[in-house]
C-alpha cells in the first residue's frame, strides 16, 4: 500500500486566504460614502445640511458608547455627562479662542479627565450595575451643569468657530459640516487603529473571562479605567463638535434621553464602529427628520426604530462582522 504524504503548508502558505468579493468592494463603498458625504452641503438644503452634522456628533457619541460595549463589554448610559463636559469646556475656551481645533482638544482633555474622575466607581462593578453607577453620573452631571455651568438652566451661547488660523469662522451650515465631518473623519481613524492594538485585544480578553486575564498578571481594573477614560474623552470630542453646531449649549445636552440613543446606536451596531455609527445616523434621521415628517412625532418613531432595528438588521450585522473576522483569522 502507498502511503502520500501533503506537505505541511508554510506560514506565508497558510496566512493566504482568500479575499471575499465583500471584502475587496468595503474600501470602494466607504469611498463612495466619503464622497457622497463630503458632496453633501451641494446636494440637500441647509437645514438637512444641520441635521447630518448633529447626525456625526452622534456618531462620535456612539463611538465612544462602542468603545465600551463593544471592547469591554459594559453597556454605558451617561456618556452624555462627558459630552456636556467637553461642550462647556469649549464654550469657555472659545471667550479666549475662536479655534475649532484648540477647542476640540480642550474638550477631549476634559470629558477624558472627567471620566478618569468618575470611572473610579463605574469599573468597580459590571453590566448592569455598571449602567446604574453611569446612569447616576450622567444625572449628577445633568443637575450640576443646571445648578452651576455658565448661564444656569437656560445655558449659554458660543461664536462660531474658525476651523484654521487666518480663516473667516464658520457661519453657513455647509462649511460648518465639512469642519465637523473632518473631524469625525479624523476621530474614526484613531478608534480604528485603537481598537486594533494590543491594549483592544485585552479589553476583550477582559469581556470573554476577567479571571483569565487577572491570572496572567493583567491589573484589570486599570485597563478598565484606561478605556473608560478613552471613552470620556472621545465623548467630550462630540461636546466640542455640538457646539460648533449649534453655537450652543445648555444642561438639556446631558439629558439621558441623549445618553440612550448612543447606547441604543453602539448596541445596534454589533461590536461595529461603522455600525454604531451608521445607527446613530439612522436614529437622529428617524428622530428629527422622520418625526418632522410625521407631526412631530419624532419620539414615537424612535422608539419604533429601537425595536425595528434591535431585532433586524443587527443580528445581519453581526452575522456579517462574524463572518469577517473569520476571514483574518
Amino acid at each position: 500500500m502507498t502511503t502520500t504524504l501533503t506537505p505541511a503548508p508554510t506560514s506565508a502558505t497558510a496566512q493566504r486566504r482568500p479575499v471575499s468579493r465583500a471584502a475587496r468592494l468595503v474600501p470602494v463603498a466607504s469611498g463612495i460614502v466619503v464622497a457622497v458625504a463630503v458632496a453633501l452641503p451641494w446636494m440637500v438644503n441647509a437645514y438637512l445640511v444641520s441635521l447630518a452634522a448633529t447626525a456625526l456628533v452622534m456618531a462620535v457619541l456612539a463611538m465612544s458608547a462602542q468603545l465600551l460595549v463593544g471592547l469591554v463589554g459594559q453597556p454605558p448610559l451617561g456618556q452624555a455627562a462627558y459630552l456636556v463636559v467637553g461642550a462647556y469646556a469649549a464654550a469657555t475656551l472659545a471667550t479666549l479662542t475662536s479655534l475649532g481645533p484648540v477647542q476640540l482638544l480642550a474638550a477631549t482633555a476634559a470629558g477624558a479627565v472627567a471620566a478618569a474622575v468618575t470611572g473610579l466607581l463605574a469599573v468597580r462593578v459590571r453590566t448592569t450595575t455598571f449602567l446604574m453607577v453611569t446612569f447616576g453620573v450622567g444625572e449628577l452631571v445633568h443637575a450640576a451643569a443646571g445648578q452651576w455651568a455658565p448661564g444656569g438652566s437656560e445655558g449659554t451661547h458660543i461664536p462660531p468657530v474658525v476651523a484654521l488660523p487666518g480663516l473667516a469662522p464658520l457661519v453657513r451650515p455647509g462649511w460648518v459640516y465639512l469642519y465637523v465631518l473632518a473631524c469625525t473623519l479624523i476621530i474614526g481613524a484613531a478608534v480604528i487603529v485603537l481598537t486594533r492594538t494590543r491594549f483592544a485585544l485585552l479589553l476583550r480578553g477582559i469581556a470573554a473571562h476577567e479571571p483569565r486575564v487577572q491570572a496572567a498578571g493583567h491589573h484589570t481594573s486599570r485597563l478598565l479605567l484606561a478605556a473608560y477614560t478613552l471613552a470620556g474623552g472621545i465623548a467630550g470630542a462630540a461636546g466640542a463638535l455640538l457646539v460648533a453646531v449649534t453655537r450652543y449649549v445648555s444642561p438639556a445636552d446631558a439629558a439621558m434621553g441623549i445618553s440612550a440613543i448612543a447606547l441604543a446606536a453602539a448596541l445596534i451596531g454589533s461590536g461595529s464602529m461603522i455600525g454604531a455609527c451608521a445607527a446613530a445616523i439612522l436614529l437622529v434621521a428617524a428622530r428629527d427628520w422622520a418625526g418632522g415628517l410625521l407631526s412631530g412625532h419624532g419620539s414615537t418613531l424612535l422608539g419604533l426604530s429601537f425595536l425595528a432595528l434591535a431585532y433586524l438588521p443587527r443580528h445581519r450585522l453581526a452575522g456579517l462582522v462574524g463572518r469577517r473576522d473569520r476571514e483574518r483569522i
